[in-house]
């Protein structure tokens, strides 16, 4: 008896498929981005046995798997962990948009935040820069409505 994959030739197909789908972020992200669009206010929560806060917030701790309660508001400020460049465009980073993306260590938090740095080139761009949140005009309770972050 032989083996299948022996006598049957692999043919690949290449395409691009879109599938619109909605989901519930959850109340603990929910409460995060509400505060991002309706206050312009960056919130965090706090492991009850670490002690390790996270943002954007966690529903439970990853390292204790304890539901977390406690939340903090944090400053909008942050440091530059590491960063990098993106060299096209598509449809879904759109020539207008910031290019340079970074994680930022936001003041208080113990892990870091990829986002986007904006007014800045990627040239001036430091490990260890601080920054600080610009928020978008019209926010709708998204990420993005943190426009991106500036030289502090």
């Amino acid at each position: 008896m032989s083996d299948w994959r022996e006598s049957v030739e692999p043919i690949i197909h290449h395409s691009k498929i879109k599938v619109p789908y909605t989901w519930s972020v959850g109340e603990t992200g929910s409460r995060f981005l509400k505060a991002l669009r309706d206050d312009k206010k960056i919130l965090a929560n706090k492991c009850p046995q670490t002690g390790k806060i996270f943002c954007p917030p966690k529903l439970n701790s990853p390292y204790s798997l304890k539901p977390i309660s406690e939340w903090l508001e944090l400053s909008g400020e942050g440091t530059v962990q590491t960063f990098t460049q993106r060299n096209y465009d598509s449809l879904a980073a759109k020539a207008d948009a910031p290019r340079i993306y970074a994680l930022i260590l936001l003041d208080g938090a113990t892990q870091a935040l990829p986002h986007l740095l904006g007014e800045v080139d990627y040239g001036q761009v430091k490990t260890g820069m601080r920054v600080k949140a610009v928020f978008r005009e019209n926010r709708e309770g998204h990420i993005l409505d943190i426009s991106y972050f500036k030289p502090a």
